[in-house]
């Protein structure tokens, strides 16, 4: 296929994007690199900077490509920080995934698959199937929320074929590829960097949630088992019309835990500040993915924690300064 990344500079975006390239399919790369880095594009990729509010760069991107399929990871992905910027978020989020479908749509490309979150789900003690209720935290979470509801419509009313694949927590790194946010928000990476010396402590939002520890619970996917989820959802929009999925290994691990366990990969005693509690975090927030194992065959290839971390860690060692200034 000829497939449009959209996003594919960023950490999920760029991964994905050469897992397509090594699986045979032509890559165009298009991404604004306001938070994405151009060193992160696999090299066989055709890249286009552009971004998803520039109708007049999306059109000519669609107008060159005939593209067969878009996969969109162009979205803004703060929790907190949508709280605070609420306008910020819907506008890229919402306007701008909005104008990337219909523009889509309006080029006759058939498949699309879409980055949701788990970040959608009300939250419960136990895991989430997507047949929970659903009742975002965040602004960040109502924008994907919005999003899967319009691909909803555009399937029936255009006969847009979709997947929306709703993340739990993305971690660990390839040896070419991991997360390098600026400013850095995900916890995985925030732990690492006060091992590395960036940081002085490690920040904990909160200890007085409703949990075992009192801090907050999520299930930790290592990112090369994401890939390959978006990957057999593209081979299987040829048969299905529409397929939501979590992507979760079905393992909680409260904030304490991850924290500990970075401690033990590093072999460093990773200093800890507990602050209040941030606007927008859901106490648990786990996966139930028995429908994507069931019925396209995944399963993670990378479920353990330490693994997790060691394969982030290992990148960090080699990458101190992320991507530099690229």
């Amino acid at each position: 296929m000829n497939v449009l990344v959209v996003g594919g500079a960023g950490y999920i975006g760029s991964v994905v994007s050469q897992d397509l390239l090594e699986a045979g399919h032509a890559v165009t790369v298009y991404d604004s690199l306001v938070h994405g880095h151009r060193a992160a594009v696999p090299r066989a990729a055709r890249f286009v900077q552009g971004d998803i509010l520039d109708q007049s760069a999306l059109d000519r991107v669609f107008a060159e490509g005939r593209f067969d399929a878009v996969l969109h990871f162009a979205a803004f992905i703060e929790a907190g920080e949508s709280m605070r910027e609420p306008g910020r978020f819907f506008r890229n989020n919402v306007s701008g995934s909005i104008s990337l479908i219909e523009t889509a749509v309006a080029h006759g490309v058939g498949r699309f698959v879409f980055s949701s979150s788990a970040g959608v789900y009300a939250g419960k003690d136990g895991p989430i199937t997507e047949d929970d209720p659903l009742g975002p935290a965040s602004v960040y979470g109502q924008t994907k929320w919005m999003i899967e509801q319009v691909l909803g419509w555009y399937r029936r009313t255009r006969g847009l074929r979709y997947a929306a694949l709703r993340y739990f927590n993305a971690a660990g790194a390839t040896p070419e590829r991991g997360e390098d946010h600026r400013p850095e928000t995900h916890l995985i990476p925030n732990i690492l960097q006060v091992a590395l010396g960036h940081r002085e402590r490690f920040v904990l939002f909160g200890d007085d949630y409703p949990t075992p520890d009192g801090t907050c619970v999520r299930d930790y996917i290592h990112i090369l088992d994401l890939s390959r989820a978006h990957l057999l959802a593209l081979a299987a929009l040829d048969e299905r019309k529409e397929m939501i999925y979590n992507l979760g290994n079905g393992a909680g691990y409260s904030n304490r835990q991850v924290w500990e366990t970075a401690c033990r990969v590093t072999g460093q005693s990773i200093p800890l500040e507990v602050a209040p509690r941030r606007p927008g975090d859901a106490p648990i927030l786990v996966a139930d993915a028995s429908r994507i194992r069931r019925e396209l065959g995944w399963s993670p290839h990378y479920p353990g924690l330490e693994e997790i971390i060691a394969s982030a860690w290992a990148w960090h060692r080699a990458h101190p300064e992320g991507y530099g200034a690229s």
